[in-house]
């Protein structure tokens, strides 16, 4: 609030110092920061509050360096608020080169993709939701200039057999963190549930993800019995979700990346036999395309990637039992088709 005349004239008389040097507008300043690498990129946090760099620590602490990339700059100012519930589900708008993401006026997100800087303010009630603030703010500080930047962002959980990566793909719902997950605890290499990114470089069809977590939906406890109980969590649009550290489970051989050696579209509500088939090219093409955002150039960038990713074969498997799944998709690895 601004001082009343009276007041300034009060603080006078009695030799008050009064420092302006700061508009009541100004964010808190950021004292505090850090470097972190998430999925082997530099990004450096500022923020005033050091629980935050806990929380990025949570996210992104397990990765080690990788990549010799210019460094992502990430500001988080932590403001005051009377609230004490989870603020709301944000909503994202698209503004080149800036995007978005605003869930009220104490907690938004601008995210400049032309200059690798994020700015966010987040209050101390979002604080009191970790999970709310890492997956819908703190996570996405980062994520969305390597998804633009860097790489090309794909709706697809992967896995890897005798070296050679699988690419699960499909809708939401299509079972691709079950199948994943089914796969690892059968010996796989398990490398991301659901959201997979394409190295932007020479066409090598190489792919990195988050090996250190998986998130299913509650319903997914009919088929992993262990991980019943578990806490249940919001994702995007609502969403429930539970979200397990991979890092105990000692049956999970963790991988950071992998060379995509098929695709395979999953397609387990199909009525008649279970089999594995050829897919469309153009139909997985348009599916990838969905996904990547940005500038006009880097979307040109991502658009080659998935031309180089769809060099590799492409099939659609029609399942509805786990066990047979994994076994042809061992089979396919073995004999390439």
């Amino acid at each position: 609030m601004l001082m009343t005349i009276q007041e300034i004239e009060a603080a006078s008389q009695q030799s008050q110092p009064l420092d302006f040097s700061r508009h009541q507008l100004n964010a808190p300043e950021l004292p505090l920061r850090r470097t972190f690498f998430p999925y082997g990129f530099p990004a450096e946090v500022h923020t005033n509050e050091p629980t935050i760099l806990d929380l990025f620590d949570a996210s992104f602490g397990v990765f080690e360096p990788r990549f010799d990339t210019q460094t992502i700059s990430i500001d988080v100012h932590l403001v005051d608020s009377e609230s004490t519930e989870c603020p709301p589900s944000p909503t994202y708008r698209l503004s080149n080169p800036y995007l978005f993401v605003v869930a009220d006026s104490s907690n938004y997100s601008v995210i400049d993709l032309s200059s690798l800087r994020s700015h966010l303010v987040v209050s101390t009630a979002a604080l009191r939701y970790p999970t709310y603030l890492r997956y819908f703010f703190l996570e996405g500080g980062a994520a969305c200039h390597i998804t633009t930047r860097f790489t090309t962002p794909v709706h697809a959980g992967c896995v890897a057999f005798n070296g050679r990566g699988v690419l699960l793909c499909g809708d939401s719902g299509a079972g691709k963190s079950s199948l994943s997950y089914a796969c690892a605890r059968c010996g796989w290499d398990y490398i991301a549930d659901d959201a997979s990114f394409l190295l932007n470089r020479n066409c090598m069809r190489i792919v990195i993800g988050d090996c250190h977590k998986v998130r299913f939906r509650p319903s997914a406890a009919e088929l992993f019995p262990e991980i019943a109980g578990h806490e249940i969590t919001p994702r995007a649009e609502g969403k429930p979700s539970i979200e397990l550290p991979t890092a105990p489970m000692a049956h999970i051989n963790r991988r950071e990346s992998v060379t995509v050696d098929f695709l395979v579209f999953l397609n387990r509500r199909h009525d008649g036999p279970s089999t594995l088939v050829p897919y469309s090219k153009d139909v997985a093409r348009h599916y990838m395309r969905q996904v990547p955002f940005g500038s006009p150039a880097s979307i040109a960038v991502q658009h080659v990637s998935i031309e180089c990713l769809l060099t590799a074969p492409i099939f659609e498997l029609r399942y509805s039992d786990l066990d047979w799944a994994i076994e042809r998709l061992e089979q396919l690895v073995r004999e390439g088709a």
